[in-house]
């Protein structure tokens, strides 16, 4: 797009609150910011003032640009967020591979709330966490059923009283299934529990150290060992308390350090008083300014993580429209601090000195990491003479065994680094028999038949398809592609033997220097696709064998299959439960259980 039509456009710019979305010559989504005033916040990267580099850079990559009206800023925030995480724009300060840590759950929804481990939040219980730093959530639930009988499966609790499992046996829960508690006995021992999450481990202390004795007493050893090992992990919890800190802190401390090229983000988490751990990010730095920066970066971070009562950062941006954003998402008001002394001065002071020393450690590590990604790619467009730079590329793979239970695979790498949360499966259905060449375009038919239908918005175009295979994969796959009209996306195969990459516009195979980055980029995603095909079909066998394996045993039928199925999910799994894990499934009984481990046994 020239510039007078830029300009244009530019002319036609709104002055309502929303999303632009800036591309570059191949239509590759560059850059997405929110705007107050659309019209003033995007003639500002127009104008001839002066820039900084990066900013300078972005604006002479802009072939065109497009905009998304929304209803207010913090809508804008949200759809901003969307965008970054959908398309991973170059110049976007970005989250990337972003680790959940597991949180205790109290499903409070309940009318007998149980307690888990889940590493999703939603509004529908209340949760306890992040854990990290060496914490195991496992632990905390073994107390909570241990020393106060919340339950821990998630046996439905109906009109209709159940057999009291082995868990209600062993002290562990009072059976609220099998009638066996009233509600307002089983809401005591829940609150008690609450307490204890929330960091009050005196009392629980107290209860396992009376239990403690007495197994010793009664020689019953290794109860008593295990109640000593949770004793002690209650203590290194204790130790992390912050004693100038009221305990009904919840905060989590942000630091920004950036040296022009990469940003450091350090967080430190607290949680009633206790320091949960750290964590350290290393983006890219984004052509934001710093503040707009981090909250572009947050907003990122709080789509997966739950938000804390309180945020202690020192960067300045605009408080009142995160912390709408915030109070939308969380359902509360979340407080912003920037304290000048006092604990949280010094929390944040220990969090930008790790992220100022993370940082000054970490930039050959990034180098070779950019070495292995982004400049691996632009090395495979050279190379191979693409069309565009391969920013989504796509990688298929078949498995089965002699053509049973057929299944490929699509991984998507973005900028040479793994996308998981973009991983497809795929079941063969119109192939009889090993034909990988036939199940090779079934796949790619299905898959670029969305193209350009609604779904797109699910599957992107990629910039370049690979085939794991020589050159009869490639014009399998090409004819496909032929067939639906899809002229813009580069296809080539990578041959196993030598690691030759076949291309559709020579006859002769591209030799890569096997040192080279660009080469190592096309194995991995190879290697990612097998991989990923091999696991689903042995997910598939496995799942097929355990139901058939099942029908054998007397008494298990199909109700009580699908419950095994849904409970284990292989027959490893289940292979390798014992009764009393057997029972936690949906109509497991005591003599069931163990008919079923000795059928097992006996195979």
């Amino acid at each position: 797009m020239g510039e007078s039509v830029l300009r244009e456009k530019l002319k036609l710019l709104p002055d309502s609150p929303g999303v632009y979305i800036m591309q570059d010559a191949d239509g590759v989504v560059i850059y997405v910011g929110k705007a107050r005033v659309l019209k003033n916040r995007v003639r500002q990267y127009f104008h001839t003032s002066e820039k900084p580099v990066k900013v300078r850079a972005m604006v002479e990559n802009i072939a065109d640009f497009s905009y998304v009206v929304t209803p207010s800023e913090v809508d804008a925030l949200a759809l901003e967020n969307t965008l970054i995480k959908k398309y991973k724009p170059k110049y976007n300060i970005l989250l990337k591979d972003d680790k959940t840590y597991p949180y205790i759950k109290v499903h409070t929804k309940e009318e007998f709330p149980r307690v888990s481990i889940t590493r999703r939040v939603k509004k529908d219980g209340k949760y306890f966490g992040p854990f990290m730093g060496g914490v195991n959530c496992k632990d905390l639930v073994d107390v909570c059923a241990k020393v106060y009988n919340v339950r821990t499966c998630s046996v439905a609790v109906t009109d209709r009283p159940k057999k009291p499992c082995l868990n209600y046996h062993l002290g562990r829960c009072p059976a609220p299934c099998a009638h066996l508690c009233t509600r307002e006995e089983y809401a005591a021992r829940v609150e008690r529990a609450l307490s204890f999450l929330s960091g009050n481990y005196e009392e629980a202390e107290e209860l396992m150290k009376e239990k403690m004795a007495r197994f010793a007493e009664e020689e019953q050893f290794e109860l008593a060992l295990d109640y000593r090992d949770k004793i002690a992990m209650l203590g290194k919890l204790k130790l992390r308390r912050i004693t100038s800190m009221p305990r009904d802190v919840d905060a989590d401390v942000w630091a920004y350090c950036s040296n022009g090229l990469y940003a450091t983000v350090a967080l430190l988490v607290t949680r009633k008083g206790v320091m949960q751990g750290s964590r350290t990010f290393t983006p890219e730095e984004g052509v934001s300014e710093r503040g707009e920066a981090l909250m572009s970066f947050l907003t990122q971070y709080y789509a997966a993580h739950e938000f804390p009562h309180e945020l202690i950062l020192e960067e300045e941006f605009d408080d009142e429209l995160f912390c709408a954003y915030a109070r939308e998402r969380a359902g509360r008001k979340v407080e912003i601090t920037r304290p000048k002394f006092g604990v949280k001065r010094e929390l944040l002071e220990m969090a930008k000195g790790n992220a100022s020393e993370y940082l000054e450690k970490a930039v050959s590590a990034i180098e070779h990491k950019n070495d292995m990604t982004v400049r691996a790619c632009e090395r495979l467009q050279s190379l191979l003479s693409l069309k565009h730079y391969p920013k989504r590329m796509e990688c298929y793979d078949i498995s089965d065994i002699s053509g049973v239970d057929k299944v490929g695979s699509m991984v998507v790498f973005t900028d040479g680094e793994a996308d998981k949360y973009e991983y497809r499966r795929f079941r063969i259905k119109t192939v009889e028999g090993a034909n990988d060449f036939a199940s090779l375009q079934e796949v790619l038919r299905r898959r670029l038949g969305k193209l350009g239908t609604d779904e797109e918005e699910k599957f992107p175009k990629p910039q370049l398809v690979v085939i794991d295979g020589g050159k009869g994969q490639l014009n399998a796959v090409a004819a496909v592609f032929e067939a639906c009209g899809v002229r813009d996306v580069d296809l080539v195969s990578l041959a196993k033997r030598e690691e030759e990459v076949y291309t559709l516009f020579q006859d002769e195979p591209v030799r890569i220097d096997r040192r080279d980055y660009a080469l190592k980029t096309l194995q991995r995603i190879r290697d990612e696709a097998h991989r990923f095909a091999v696991t689903y079909f042995r997910n598939l066998h496995s799942k097929r064998n355990l139901s058939s394996a099942l029908e054998e045993i007397e008494g298990v039928g199909k109700q009580k299959r699908l419950a095994l199925l849904e409970k284990f999910g292989t027959i490893d799994r289940i292979m390798c439960a014992d009764e009393r894990e057997l029972m936690e499934a949906e109509g497991i009984g005591e003599e069931l259980a163990r008919r079923i481990r000795r059928y097992f046994e006996e195979l």
